[in-house]
């Protein structure tokens, strides 16, 4: 009779051992499907990513080509969002790549549960040349990748954000430049400039600014 009851409480532990397992993977698997979606902004609806192709685990790839052909480089911003808080470990990111026909891959941005949204600005990089044909001649197209990484890897969460504030120091730093110019003078190896330049220098950008609203504009980037 112990024997007996030994026997049913081991087949019961395993059932149930199998059974968590199965509803542990089922689970892990139902996170994946719905761990992201994307939109393009006046371009698309929300898409989700079943319309990926999921290269393995922590690895999916948009083809460009199956959606807007050859004027992908005319995508210019994506939305990609975490459809929940359960999906992605907080030690996590989801970072974002673009390739061009024949190029490799560029790091772009990326989400995490403490940045679940964001709109990132696709820069994407050059062709790869006179490389534009695969070797059974199909047409290259370009793609985004997504992957699962370590946050703590990443260089950015927005790599295109800063570079735009990078450029736009230096066009700022360019119109200082040029200013300063109609009024420094030479001293040896040196400029001379007068004391209050900065001053004069702010004070035209300001009027400047205030009269011609393009003005402004003309940093935008």
């Amino acid at each position: 009779l112990a024997l007996s009851l030994f026997s049913s409480f081991t087949i019961v532990t395993l059932i149930t051992k199998t059974t968590t397992s199965k509803k542990s993977n089922l689970s892990q698997t139902q996170n994946q499907q719905t761990m992201f979606g994307v939109v393009f902004p006046n371009r698309s609806f929300p898409i989700d990513i079943s319309t990926f192709a999921q290269i393995d685990t922590h690895h999916w790839v948009l083809d460009m080509n199956h959606f807007v052909g050859e004027a992908y480089d005319q995508i210019g911003e994506m939305c990609i969002f975490l459809l929940n808080n359960f999906t992605l470990p907080p030690d996590k990111a989801l970072a974002v790549y673009l390739q061009s026909p024949g190029s490799g891959f560029v790091f772009c941005g990326a989400v995490t549960l403490n940045r679940p949204s964001a709109v990132l600005s696709l820069q994407w990089p050059e062709p790869g040349g006179t490389a534009l044909m695969s070797g059974d001649s199909a047409p290259l197209s370009a793609k985004i990748g997504v992957s699962v990484e370590d946050a703590a890897a990443l260089q950015s969460v927005d790599v295109a954000a800063e570079r735009k504030i990078e450029r736009l120091a230096m066009k700022v730093g360019e119109n200082l430049f040029n200013f300063m110019q109609s009024f420094c003078g030479v001293d040896g190896s040196k400029l001379v400039v007068p004391m209050d330049i900065l001053d004069r220098w702010f004070k035209k950008f300001q009027e400047k600014a205030k009269r011609d609203p393009g003005f402004l504009k003309s940093f935008a980037l």
